[in-house]
C-alpha cells in the first residue's frame, strides 16, 4: 500500500526505549512499501507542530513514544486533519493497551499498512488536547514523582503513588459537571477520554473514545490503609465497585480546589487548577487492529 508517513520520535521516551525501537519500526514501515519521513521531537510543542504538519501534507503521523507524544500529534491532526499511527515507545503506554495496539513498536508499525481507521474523541484543556485521562489532586503529585523516578516501565507508577502516599492530605475541589455544582473531598478527580493510565490501572472501566463524554471518576476521603489496600484493585477496574468511588459522566467538567495542584493529562502536566476539560468528539483518526 503506497502511503507517505511521518515518523515522529520522541528519543527521551521510555528511558531511551523509543530509540531502541526506531531501526525495527521504521524497517517495518518501510518493508510494508510506505514512504517514511523521519522526524525527531525536541519537546511537546514541537511534537505538536509535526503532527499538524503532518496532517496538513497529507501523510500520516506515526507516533513513537509514549502517551504524552501521541497525544500531543493528535491534538495537532485534529488541527490540520489527518490519521493518527501510534507506535508504543514510553513507559506506559496505556492508549495503545486501550486500542488493542500491540506494544511491540515493529508489530504496531506493520497496522499503518492493514489496520483501520477509526474515529476517536479527545479532550482538551485550554488549547491542549489529550488522548487519554485528565486528572489532578492525588494524581498530581503520583505523576510528579512518576516522571521524576529511574524506576523503569509500569512499576515507575506505582512507586508514584506509594511516594505520594506518604504525604497527602485530603483536598476539598469545587466542581461542575455541565453546570452542575459538586463539592468533593478526597484523594483526586479524573476526567476520563479512555479506561486507562498510569500503567494499565483501569481507572474508568466502562469509558468510550467514542461517545463523547468524560467518566468523571472521584475518590472519595478513606484513611490511607484503606486507599492502599484498594490500589490493587484499580489495575482490574474492581476499585469502581468501592463506596469511596463515585463515576459520573460530563461533556464538560470544571475543577478548582483548596490549595494548588496541576492537571496532569497523559502523563504530562497541562494545566495548572482552576481548569475545565471538554470532549472533542470523532477530533481524530487512528489507525487500529
Amino acid at each position: 500500500m503506497e502511503r507517505d508517513v511521518a515518523l515522529i520520535v520522541n528519543p527521551a521516551a521510555g528511558g531511551g526505549r523509543a530509540l531502541r525501537a526506531l531501526p525495527r519500526a521504521e524497517r517495518a514501515l518501510r518493508d510494508a512499501g510506505l514512504r517514511v519521513r523521519l522526524a525527531h521531537t525536541r519537546d511537546i510543542e514541537h511534537a505538536r507542530e509535526l503532527g499538524r504538519a503532518a496532517g496538513a501534507a497529507g501523510e500520516v503521523a506515526a507516533a513513537l513514544g509514549g502517551d504524552g507524544l501521541v497525544g500531543a500529534v493528535a491534538d495537532g491532526l485534529r488541527q490540520s486533519g489527518g490519521v493518527l499511527a501510534v507506535l508504543p515507545g514510553g513507559r506506559g503506554n496505556d492508549f495503545a493497551r486501550a486500542l488493542g495496539i500491540p506494544r511491540d513498536a515493529a508489530a504496531a508499525a506493520a497496522l499503518v499498512a492493514n489496520g483501520r481507521e477509526r474515529a476517536i474523541d479527545l479532550g482538551v484543556c485550554g488549547e491542549r488536547a489529550f488522548v487519554g485521562i485528565a486528572s489532578c489532586g492525588f494524581d498530581s503529585d503520583a505523576n510528579r514523582i512518576a516522571n521524576a523516578t529511574r524506576v523503569p516501565g509500569d512499576a515507575a507508577y506505582v512507586w508514584g503513588a506509594l511516594r505520594a502516599l506518604a504525604g497527602w492530605r485530603p483536598a476539598r475541589f469545587e466542581l461542575e459537571l455541565d453546570g452542575e455544582p459538586l463539592t468533593h473531598v478526597g484523594y483526586s478527580v479524573a476526567a476520563a477520554n479512555g479506561r486507562q493510565y498510569g500503567g494499565g490501572m483501569l481507572l474508568a472501566p466502562d469509558a468510550s473514545l467514542e461517545d463523547g463524554l468524560f467518566d468523571v471518576v472521584t475518590v472519595a476521603a478513606v484513611s490511607k490503609r484503606r486507599f492502599l489496600r484498594g490500589l490493587p484493585r484499580v489495575f482490574r477496574g474492581a476499585h469502581v465497585r468501592n463506596e469511596e468511588v463515585d463515576v459520573r459522566r460530563a461533556r464538560e467538567l470544571r475543577i478548582a480546589a483548596d490549595r494548588p495542584f496541576a492537571l496532569y493529562a497523559d502523563g504530562d502536566p497541562i494545566a495548572e487548577l482552576p481548569a475545565t476539560v471538554r470532549t472533542l468528539p470523532a477530533a481524530v483518526r487512528v489507525i487500529v487492529p
